[in-house]
C-alpha cells in the first residue's frame, strides 16, 4: 500500500493547536506523511493573537514550487492565507500543478475572534480558489462572508 503524502498551506500557530503545527499532527495520527508551505507567522496562544507576520507571496509561490515539482502530492489542505496576494499566488500554484483533492479551510477569523485574513481576499478566496478546491470548510459566518449574504441564524443555538 502507497503512502499517503498530504499538502497543507497555511500559518503558524506557536501553541500547537491550529495552523501548520496541528495539520501535521493530524496528518501523521492518520498515517499519512505531512509536508508544509507557510503563509504567516503567528505570534498567539489560549488567549489571542499578539501578532502576524505576512509572508511574500513569492516565497509562498517558491515554497509551493520547492514542495510540488519534488513530492508527488496525493491531498493538500488550505488554511490561514492572510491576504489577497497570498490568495493569488497560490491559486496560481494550485492551476499549474492541479492537485487530486485540496480542502479549503477559510480561516477569517482566530478562535479568539482576531482577524486572520483581510477583507478584500474573501472576494479573491471566492474568485481564485473555489473553483480550484474538492471542498470547503467554512462555519456560517465565513459562508455568509463567501456568499456575500446575511450570516444564518443558528437554530439550535436560539433554540
Amino acid at each position: 500500500m502507497k503512502r499517503i503524502n498530504a499538502l497543507t498551506i497555511a500559518g503558524t500557530d506557536p501553541s500547537g493547536g491550529a495552523g501548520i503545527q496541528a495539520d501535521l499532527k493530524a496528518f501523521s495520527a492518520l498515517g499519512a506523511y505531512g509536508t508544509s508551505v507557510i503563509t504567516a507567522l503567528v505570534a498567539q496562544n489560549t488567549r489571542g493573537v499578539q501578532s502576524v507576520y505576512h509572508i511574500e507571496p513569492a516565497f509562498v509561490a517558491a515554497q509551493l514550487d520547492s514542495v510540488l515539482s519534488d513530492v508527488r502530492i496525493d491531498s493538500a489542505k488550505i488554511g490561514m492565507l492572510a491576504n489577497a496576494d497570498i490568495v493569488r499566488a497560490v491559486g496560481e500554484r494550485l492551476r499549474h500543478y492541479k492537485l487530486p483533492y485540496v480542502v479549503l479551510d477559510t480561516v477569517m477569523l482566530a478562535k479568539s475572534g482576531d482577524p486572520l485574513l483581510a477583507p478584500e481576499a474573501v472576494g479573491s478566496i471566492r474568485r481564485e480558489l473555489m473553483p480550484l478546491v474538492s471542498i470547503i470548510t467554512p462555519n456560517l459566518p465565513e459562508a455568509a462572508a463567501l456568499l456575500a449574504c446575511a450570516p444564518a441564524q443558528n437554530e439550535i443555538a436560539n433554540a
